[in-house]
């Protein structure tokens, strides 16, 4: 069955507003049900069974059913006029101008079409309609001859960079679809794939390059296929200056809300990465920025990015020694109804984290007991280094409780099913940090002494702090809290002050 909820839990308060007008106009009896629907399905605190009973009075499946199809059928085509109006203006705008210019051409009227043609020129221009573009060069190639004043080789070399950029945006979909797969297969599959040749086979296969005349789509799919290779790789920091001078380049061009969609995801990878290297501040900056795009064309796409962007802003006060802050951001989010699954599990799994570094281990056993899909659910809607993390926090958190026959069933679980997958993608890191957790656990007088330090220090091979992932470093500051005696979530924040300052002195 079709999850209604999950359609409209998208709609923004405007849109809601807007389809209930909808569906009032169109509706051509009185005792019509969808609106009742809609609105139960809005408040989403009923069943099937029990909207069917508030409706019909009895248990008429069929008929709840039918109305559901019917419901569904109107969302779609709400969705789809709306999309027309707001999306397609342009377009239709310049398919008009192109209409109209070739049938003065045919009546011999040059001036006046090539005068419309100008026109439909600079409106395609500012929107990056490349194939709209195509028609018009082509128009003005072919009648050229008509008006001596144009010059035919300036229409030639418009016409070929306008072939070049169709190209580019064709080309970059079909990577941006290939890496998008491939990821899926590591991410949610487990598979084992060296994705940077992957990467950059198909960037060459493809011959793709960057050009200021990239719309912001296809700007989000080559940033996105970059910060692909940032998260296999860990290398956020390489990429950070490519989307932030790109996408400078590129909002200086007049078309700033066209593409609102793809700009607003644009803004999130740069708060994202900015995150990722521990520049908070500046993340912040762009999640405001992130925030006012949100709020554009009446929060058109509000409710599709509230999520991530609540999830990246706790984040970054969690880091930012603010930790009730961030706790408040979340807690409110856990039990909402969104179809951005994965979305709705980092905020479960990140708030069962700020809690867990807070040392309240009773509410993050009380949020992890909501945790109740098996590891390969988990593996599909998150990805298989998210159910890595909540297995690894799992363990910490049965050690603090000490629960020591669960913990020996969650350590023996663990390496029979990601020991080979973690030693075949060669974080071998991970196996050696499960190591000294389970020697804490097992003998815990021990972990303080300057012996176990020393090994502990001999055995990671560390990377410069600075260059480390932050979720690795906050598994690593549990180890080091016990070492030295420390509070964990003093202990990251101390961490993380020392990467900051060796990346400022860089």
């Amino acid at each position: 069955m079709t999850n209604l909820n999950d359609i409209i839990s998208t709609f923004s308060s405007e849109d809601q507003h807007r389809f209930i007008t909808y569906l009032e106009k169109k509706n051509k009896r009185n005792d019509a049900k969808n609106v009742q629907l809609f609105n139960y399905l809005l408040n989403d605190t009923l069943n099937s069974n029990e909207i069917c009973l508030k409706l019909y009075g009895s248990l008429k499946k069929d008929a709840y059913h039918a109305l559901r199809k019917r419901l569904y059928q109107s969302i779609v085509d709400f969705i789809a006029n709306n999309s027309i109006q707001e999306e397609n203006s342009i377009d239709m705008q310049i398919i008009k101008y192109i209409l109209a210019s070739r049938s003065f051409l045919q009546h011999k009227q040059y001036k006046v079409a090539y005068k419309i043609l100008d026109k439909a020129e600079i409106l395609a221009l500012e929107h990056y309609l490349f194939a709209l573009l195509n028609e018009i060069y082509h128009t003005k190639i072919q009648y050229a001859y008509t008006t001596p004043s144009i010059s035919i080789d300036e229409l030639v070399s418009k016409f070929e960079t306008n072939q070049k950029n169709l190209q580019l945006k064709d080309q970059l979909n079909i990577v941006y679809a290939k890496m998008k797969h491939t990821l899926n297969s590591i991410t949610y599959k487990g598979d084992v794939v060296d994705f940077q040749t992957v990467l950059n086979q198909t960037l060459q296969e493809h011959h793709i390059s960057i050009n200021e005349s990239m719309s912001f789509k296809s700007l989000y799919q080559f940033a996105t296929i970059v910060r692909i290779s940032a998260f296999v790789s860990k290398g956020y920091l390489q990429i950070e200056p490519f989307l932030i001078n790109t996408y400078n380049t590129i909002i200086t061009h007049k078309n700033k809300e066209k593409q609102l969609f793809y700009h607003i995801q644009i803004i999130y990878l740069i708060a994202n990465t900015l995150f990722r290297n521990k520049k908070f501040n500046e993340s912040f900056h762009y999640l405001e920025l992130m925030h006012e795009h949100m709020l554009l064309k009446q929060k058109k796409y509000y409710n599709t990015y509230k999520l991530k962007y609540n999830l990246l802003l706790a984040l970054n006060y969690n880091y930012s020694n603010k930790q009730k802050t961030a706790i408040e951001i979340l807690a409110p989010l856990i039990n909402n109804k969104h179809p951005d699954i994965e979305s709705i599990l980092d905020i479960h799994l990140s708030l069962i984290m700020f809690y867990f570094q807070k040392g309240n281990f009773k509410k993050t056993h009380t949020l992890f007991s909501k945790f109740y899909h098996t590891d390969q659910w988990y593996t599909e809607k998150a990805g298989k280094e998210w159910v890595i993390k909540k297995n690894l926090i799992e363990i910490l958190l049965h050690i603090e409780l000490k629960n020591i026959d669960l913990v020996e069933s969650r350590l023996l679980s663990f390496k029979r099913n990601y020991y080979n997958y973690l030693k075949n993608i060669d974080q071998q890191l991970v196996i050696t940090y499960l190591g000294f957790v389970e020697s804490y656990y097992k003998t815990p007088e021990l972990v303080t002494s300057n012996e176990f330090k020393k090994t502990v220090s001999q055995s990671f091979d560390w990377i410069d702090i600075h260059t480390e992932d932050l979720f690795v470093i906050s598994f690593y500051s549990w180890l080091k809290g016990k070492m030295n005696n420390q509070d964990l979530y003093s202990t990251t924040l101390n961490l993380i002050r020392q990467s900051q300052k060796k990346l400022t002195n860089k």
